[in-house]
């Protein structure tokens, strides 16, 4: 199943994004040591809500969740990606994807493209370096560009893919005096330069070939249940395309079709809880803010109403009276946010205003 549908702006209200903390610019090393997300104090009473994410692949370290706890903040909300991350010869290395750029200049998110200057050996692997720390100077001199620009994200997120070239060429930099100072192997340099010369030489380069490996990876997750996910229904793809045509692809975990209707779903599991965690469920509620703003919604041309899922799914039987007050609250803002932004949340087969 192919689903297409079009999105020309986003509203929405969230109730979940936790309480964030105050930095002064100065204190820029202590907040990303400190925090996954929060805000930052400049001169002149100006401050920009600010996420990090520690590796540019989008499922791990929940950068979703983080990029959620910004969206409350009424000024502007950046989010800092490294261009890429090399763990060693014996760890993961990933890349950014155009995908990535798309979705955050959708939600209105301000991306600084930045990399990583300092690590660690590993203490466990002779080839693997952790604690990676960004160029700080570099991410100050963005956030102080960020501060006068006075275009939207779209455009912001667009110029900055004409500086990938000298980003990538400082990522490499780094990561060659990493492995001479800690006396470790890194992935093929070979490798990445021709990697650079496939996504940085220019834009609609970087484009196609970003939305060429989504692609393919939308095709691989299309026909493959993750081992996590409770899914009774069909998965699909879902390709989107904004007001300047630009496409992006997702999947839905799950789309029901009951005559008119076409039911879009996202699942988050809990193995050992009674809910899935509070990230979970805001990586979650991001593909919700997608999902509740899509437009000419079709399949095979046949247009469809489109209503949004959130299902919440546990191999541990539900029981409300088990619940820990933390649990409930989130529970009950869940509630109030899918109300206020017209979604649906299932608890395993339960509808959650039927049970909270």
């Amino acid at each position: 199943m192919h689903i297409f549908a079009e999105i020309t702006g986003i509203k929405y209200t969230p109730f979940l994004c936790r309480s964030l903390n105050n930095y002064n610019i100065s204190e820029l090393e202590r907040a990303l040591n400190n925090d996954a997300t929060f805000i930052l104090d400049f001169q002149r009473n100006t401050q920009v809500a600010l996420s990090w994410w520690v590796s540019p692949k989008r499922t791990r370290s929940y950068p979703y969740a983080r990029v959620y706890d910004s969206l409350a903040f009424i000024g502007k909300k950046a989010t800092v990606i490294p261009i890429m991350k090399d763990e060693g010869k014996e760890g993961d290395r990933d890349f950014l994807q155009w995908d990535t750029i798309s979705l955050m200049s959708l939600l209105g998110i301000y991306v600084i493209i930045s990399y990583y200057k300092y690590a660690e050996k590993s203490s466990r692997y002779k080839n693997k370096i952790t604690n990676q720390k960004f160029d700080l100077k570099q991410i100050e001199k963005k956030l102080s560009e960020l501060l006068v620009y006075q275009s939207d994200a779209l455009h912001w997120n667009l110029d900055q893919i004409n500086e990938l070239v000298y980003t990538e060429t400082n990522a490499l930099r780094s990561y060659k005096e990493i492995s001479n100072n800690l006396n470790v192997k890194m992935h093929s340099e070979k490798s990445v330069k021709k990697r650079i010369l496939k996504i940085i030489g220019n834009k609609e380069n970087f484009m196609d070939l970003s939305r060429e490996l989504a692609k393919k990876a939308q095709n691989r997750e299309s026909v493959t249940n993750q081992p996590k996910e409770m899914v009774k229904g069909l998965k699909a793809k879902l390709t989107i395309k904004n007001y300047l045509g630009g496409a992006y692809f997702f999947t839905c975990d799950e789309v029901e079709i009951k005559n008119d209707y076409i039911f879009l779903i996202e699942c988050k599991h809990s193995s050992q809880n009674s809910i899935p965690s509070l990230e979970d469920i805001k990586d979650g509620l991001l593909k919700m803010i997608l999902f509740t703003n899509l437009q000419k919604v079709e399949i095979d041309k046949q247009q469809y109403n489109s209503i949004a899922v959130l299902k919440l799914t546990s191999n541990v039987e539900f029981n409300k009276k088990k619940l820990k007050p933390p649990q409930l609250e989130i529970l009950s803002l869940l509630k109030k946010e899918a109300k206020i932004n017209n979604f649906k949340i299932f608890l395993n087969k339960d509808n959650l205003n039927e049970i909270i």
